[in-house]
Parts: C-alpha cells; structure tokens; sequence
C-alpha cells in the first residue's frame, strides 16, 4: 500500500507537514523517503523492516551498496537516492567552512567533521589545512584503515601540508565503535606529528576524534 491510500491523518507525510519532521519516527520519515512498498509489504511495515534490520535509519543510511541492494524491495535507484540525500546533509553541514572562509566557531568545525567523518564504518585519519589567518584552504582525507585503526605517517603528512602551503591544521579521525574517547595511541600520534610539523613552521591547532553524535578535542583536554 502506498502512503497515499492511508487515512489522511496517519499519513506520514501530512503529519511532518502539520506538525513538523521532528514529530514523526524514524520508520514515518523513511516511509516519507521511500513512497511505496513491495509486493506483499505496505510501505510502512517495511520501513519498520528496514530500520529494524538495520539497526536503525543510521545503519541504514551507512550500508554498502551490497548489503542496501540485498534488501527485497531495494536496488541500485533507492541506493543512489539514499547516497545523493547523504551527500546533500554533508554539503549543507560544509557550509560554514567553505575554501577562504575563516573558521568562526568551534561548533562549526565540530560539525564539520561530524558530517565527514560520523558515518564512516572504518578508520578515517584527516585534516583541516589552513591559512595563516586561519582560513581554510582544504580539508582532505589523508589515511583510510579497518574497523579498528588507520596507519598514519608523518611524513606524508608534512608532505601534504607543506604543498598546500598551510601555516596550521586540525587534524581529525573518526572511531567506528562511536566512542569519541581518545585512546593513549592517539595522544601519541598526535605530539608525533606536532613535533614533525613544528620543525617546518606549521601548528597542530587541534585533533578532534569522531564518534556518533560525539566530537572530542585534544586540545581542549589538554593532551597536547
């Protein structure tokens, strides 16, 4: 059944546009995404399938092509919905921190992060590299690992750096477990590279890890 058949007044739709999205379930707002069901399955009792099975709309949104495609009733044309309506929230939460911006609050740059890193289900190592009036000149993925850790070397990362002409960085990585907690290894990891770039005249600002719904600075704890 289509969400258009129901009654009016249980009608996803006509419910976020009376009283607002953040009224509806995580299962209305996917049936909202999806607009129709399979054979044999109403649209909402698969979003209440598919966001069981998933573990929710952020395991959903997460899933491999793979895993997203082998659902019955999904393919290649929701997967590719699903990537755009992702790429879409990422370019919006970029917003504050555009090339030649300046950054203007640590929450944007928490945000930032947040929206580049939070999703990943393996080890991101990146960085935030800026100008002398700390302006943004790029931020770029600079090491990609497994479920447990990224590989980083500090020379690649002077490397990067010094080509970009950069005078600062943030550094950030994210933790797919989804706890931000920084470990002893990243401590390390971190007075590693400050080291290395100090000998070239760059700062480490900060390096922030990424879990889900949670962004911890170093700097902030005072651990570099």
């Amino acid at each position: 059944m289509s969400a258009t058949l129901w009654p009016e007044d249980e009608r996803p739709r006509e419910r976020l546009l009376s009283h607002g999205p953040a009224s509806l379930s995580d299962a209305e707002l996917l049936a909202i995404f999806l607009r129709t069901g399979t054979a044999g399955m109403p649209v909402m009792e698969l979003a209440r399938h598919l966001t069981d099975s998933f573990g929710g709309l952020r395991g959903l949104m997460t899933a491999s092509q793979r895993q997203f495609c082998g659902v019955k009733g999904l393919g290649n044309a929701k997967y590719a919905q699903v990537q755009a309506a992702m790429e879409m929230a990422r370019r919006v939460m970029d917003e504050p921190l555009r090339q030649g911006d300046p950054l203007k609050s640590p929450a944007d740059t928490r945000r930032f992060l947040s929206s580049r890193l939070a999703t990943f289900p393996h080890e991101v190592f990146s960085g935030l590299f800026l100008d002398n009036r700390h302006r943004v000149i790029r931020y770029q993925e600079l090491f990609r690992g497994t479920i447990d850790g990224a590989a980083v070397y500090p020379r690649e990362v002077v490397r990067q750096a010094l080509e970009l002409n950069a005078a600062a960085v943030i550094f950030a990585h994210n933790h797919p477990s989804g706890v931000a907690e920084p470990s002893q290894a990243d401590v390390s990891l971190t007075r590693r590279l400050k080291d290395a770039l100090e000998l070239v005249d760059i700062r480490v600002l900060d390096h922030m890890v990424v879990g889900h719904g949670e962004v911890i600075s170093l700097a902030e704890r005072g651990l570099m």
